[in-house]
């Protein structure tokens, strides 16, 4: 594509969206002085990906850009504050999903936490599972099994520890947290 044909496709498909892309930002951004950078940041990023190749979906591909920027500055940051970042999840955007390599190590990881569980004690499982997995409150499950709120609390305490024992064993780390470290520390080129 000649520069031409890029910068009439940016004036046609992109510079059309100023509006909604600035209501965006400072929907998002708090720190208002900047909301001008991140738009031409989120321009600059946009044409120069024009440049390989067009985006099927404009809109849709601005939007991440700025959001995709937003993240990068409060990553870049020190000390970031609290006002300066907005609700990232509540954004509108596509999320990634996981690559094939992080869905079998999640497998592994719940099969793990799985077979750990079944080894605990019948009823200190019950509890754990009604308690940390089903997210009931320690009343409800009291109440649920017929005993005191302070046998729960100790059967809590006590299957997490025995869990931790059967998931991170003496060496301290889960079984398929190796692998995950490998696989960081080469895409970091360690």
């Amino acid at each position: 594509m000649s520069r031409r044909d890029l910068d009439a496709w940016f004036v046609d498909e992109v510079l059309v969206l100023e509006a909604a892309l600035l209501g965006y930002l400072r929907r998002h951004w708090r720190d208002v002085e900047e909301i001008v950078d991140l738009r031409q940041e989120t321009y600059a990023r946009v044409y120069a990906a024009a440049r390989r190749a067009r985006p099927t979906h404009v809109k849709a591909f601005v939007f991440m850009t700025a959001r995709n920027l937003m993240i990068d500055r409060a990553r870049r940051a020190q000390v970031v504050s609290i006002d300066t970042i907005a609700d990232f999840e509540s954004l509108p955007v596509i999320v990634d999903e996981p690559n094939a390599e992080e869905q079998l190590s999640s497998r592994q990881e719940l099969r793990a936490l799985r077979e750990a569980l079944q080894k605990l004690p019948r009823r200190c499982r019950e509890i754990v599972v009604m308690r940390k997995i089903q997210g009931r409150s320690q009343r409800d499950v009291a109440n649920a099994l017929g005993i005191a709120e302070g046998t729960v609390e100790k059967q809590i305490g006590k299957g997490i520890r025995k869990l931790a024992d059967l998931l991170y064993g003496q060496g301290g780390s889960f079984a398929g947290e190796d692998s995950v470290r490998a696989r960081v520390q080469r895409e970091r080129g360690r």
